[in-house]
């Protein structure tokens, strides 16, 4: 496969912000000078600890220790090769790319390949709704309230009835019937390969950031004896568990929204419905239940640092569909935003809402809203009759684990109060009851002593890698730190020869003077891209480190007072390396005679060493 130029690499790099790409992922927020954070995209988490500098275009997560630039964040993400990762950052801004040797660019590249299959097949889609075979198509969306701009702007298209007539459309464009297969846009069986979906109305399924990886297609026609609802399968790009349709529609409101709400419908044409009503931040999942994978992709588009945030689930009422997501959010993982459940007083879905009695009732849901644990409460006491002592009784067992899994301190009280009114029982019996609950679902676990992990190749213990928060707590250390982080950081605006003077002895801290050695290295901290060649030259276990001090928000309220304050801690680390070696003389001094040669000299530099302290201190 040709090389792409270097040049061209660097260019590329230097003109992709890598906060825009982050940010098509994850919700971003300021966290200092010239720093944004947000919840981590590799890992789980309930805080932020998951940092980008755009200046120096790197990222780094203080919780798993991810760090890298934006085509380590491309590759990590959608599990694309360095290669395609350019391409596509090149695509992005428009940007012509040259290889090695005036080779061409490749034209197959894995993963890639099925994106622009996606892309093929939703472009013929569309086109097809056009088509006179496709009047059931557009009747379908007539009856539901939607006309040509609402599928326009959904990307709704068409699947011929026909067995292969999208297979030949896309075969001639280039794609290979291996690649279609791969991408789930065709089947193969007896009669050989086929078209996966036909005569149906398709749905463009797109990831957060706006790319195609799939489609959902509704039956149309009664000779159809397929599912109701037939989605892509599982690809390389498509997992259903993470799939969430209309998020590349709904991200930017969300993001906007005070408070950011996010509103969880059942199917395409709700979404559709909820949107053009003015809900737009619905979204549904592509035909599995919500579940927790799907939470962890919502709160890192919400920014769930705080518990300001809404999810609000519509249901038809469907009580498996309220079970599963009940279900998500009483596990470990769940939002931190304030869940809620809306349904309709007639059990109408939002597209039927809207149909019937017009935009306002859809908005209107909202205001119906009620907690989702008061709700699953509710649900839970319709099943036995609260005239009876039985009843309540039997009601108080069956509704009791549920407020048992609220794992929050301030609101299980609450809970256990609205529960008891809802018996009309003691309260201390309710909260007895609940205890008792909590108990019985909550045992302790034996505590897992792992063993260390060997690196299968030496048979050498792996060692975990050194963070800021492992380093001793001494003013020294403090020193060598924030000179550091400042040196990464600001570098580039500091006197390089006294910079370079600062980063010339070692240091005290193992880790950190790894890291000094990797800056003092850098040829040229004056040119863009420098820091993250030294980051990544930082020997391990002390590159993670590395990426800490780069992304850590450096203590100070402006650039100008940053700049100023690097100039002092390398005038310090200057200092200390003449403190030191003032120390040194003297205790050689002691050891000549004092009218030697050796001796004269000693107490010159002696002079000397005192007259530039004395320089450094006044500056």
């Amino acid at each position: 496969m040709p090389r792409i130029l270097q040049a061209d690499v660097d260019e590329v790099k230097a003109r992709t912000n890598i906060a825009d790409i982050v940010g098509e992922r994850v919700a971003l927020k300021s966290a200092g000078v010239g720093s944004l954070k947000g919840l981590c995209p590799f890992h789980d988490e309930k805080s932020p600890s998951f940092h980008v500098r755009q200046q120096v275009g790197y990222y780094h997560c203080f919780g798993c220790g991810e760090s890298g630039d934006v085509y380590s964040f491309l590759r990590e993400m959608d599990h694309v090769s360095f290669t395609e990762a350019v391409e596509r950052l090149a695509g992005r801004i428009g940007y012509t790319l040259h290889y090695e040797d005036g080779g061409a660019a490749p034209e197959t590249s894995g993963r890639s390949r099925l994106y622009a299959a996606n892309t093929a097949a939703a472009e013929f889609f569309r086109a097809q709704l056009l088509t006179a075979d496709a009047e059931a198509g557009r009747r379908f969306l007539g009856e539901r309230g939607f006309d040509a701009g609402a599928a326009a702007h959904f990307g709704v298209g068409f699947a011929p009835r026909g067995w292969d007539g999208m297979l030949k459309a896309l075969t001639a464009q280039g794609f290979t019937r291996e690649e279609l297969s791969n991408a789930g846009l065709v089947s193969t069986g007896q009669r050989g390969v086929y078209d996966r979906f036909r005569g149906r109305l398709v749905w463009p399924i797109r990831d957060v950031s706006g790319q195609t990886i799939g489609f959902g297609a509704r039956k149309l026609f009664d000779d159809d004896n397929g599912p109701k609802y037939l989605n892509t399968p599982e690809t390389p790009i498509y997992k259903k568990a993470q799939v969430l349709y209309g998020l590349d529609l709904a991200k930017r409101d969300i993001a906007r929204g005070d408070p950011r709400r996010v509103v969880v419908v059942e199917g395409y044409t709700d979404v559709m419905a909820c949107h053009l009503a003015g809900l737009t931040t619905a979204i549904a999942t592509c035909g599995t239940a919500f579940g927790t994978e799907h939470i962890k992709v919502l709160r890192r588009v919400m920014g769930d640092d705080n518990a300001s945030g809404e999810v609000v689930f519509t249901f038809d009422g469907d009580e498996a569909g309220q079970k599963a997501a009940l279900r998500a959010f009483t596990e470990d993982d769940r939002f931190n935003a304030q869940t809620f459940v809306a349904v309709a007083p007639d059990g109408l879905d939002p597209c039927d809402m809207r149909l019937q009695r017009g935009d306002a009732a859809v908005r209107g849901l909202m205001d119906t809203k009620q907690p989702m644990f008061e709700f699953a409460i509710d649900r839970k006491l319709g099943g036995f009759d609260l005239s009876t002592v039985e009843g309540r009784v039997g009601a108080l067992r069956a509704a009791a684990p549920i407020v048992a899994e609220i794992r929050d301190q301030l609101l299980r009280p609450g809970y256990e109060r609205v529960l008891a009114r809802r018996l009309g029982m003691d309260p201390t019996e309710v909260r007895s009851e609940v205890e008792r609950a909590a108990r019985g679902g909550y045992a302790p676990q034996p505590v897992r002593r792992e063993a260390p992990q060997i690196d299968p190749e030496t048979g050498a213990p792996v060692v975990a890698p050194v963070t800021l928060a492992s380093l001793p707590r001494t003013p020294d250390v403090a020193v060598e730190r924030d000179a550091l982080m400042g040196a990464l950081q600001y570098g580039h605006q500091v006197d390089q020869p006294l910079l370079n003077r600062a980063l010339g002895t070692p240091f005290r801290t193992p880790g950190l003077d790894a890291v000094r050695e990797a800056i003092a290295a850098a040829p040229d901290r004056t040119r863009a891209g420098w820091v993250t060649e030294a980051v990544n030259s930082v020997r391990e276990p002390y590159r993670s480190l590395a990426g800490e001090l780069l992304m850590t928000p450096f203590p100070a309220r402006d650039e100008e007072r940053a700049v100023a304050t690097v100039a002092d801690l390398t005038r310090r680390l200057v200092l200390r390396q003449l403190e030191h070696e003032k120390q040194e003389l003297l205790g050689a001094v002691q050891r000549v005679p004092a009218d030697s040669d050796g001796g004269r000299a000693l107490r010159m530099r002696l002079r000397d060493i005192d007259a530039e302290r004395q320089r450094f201190a006044e500056s």
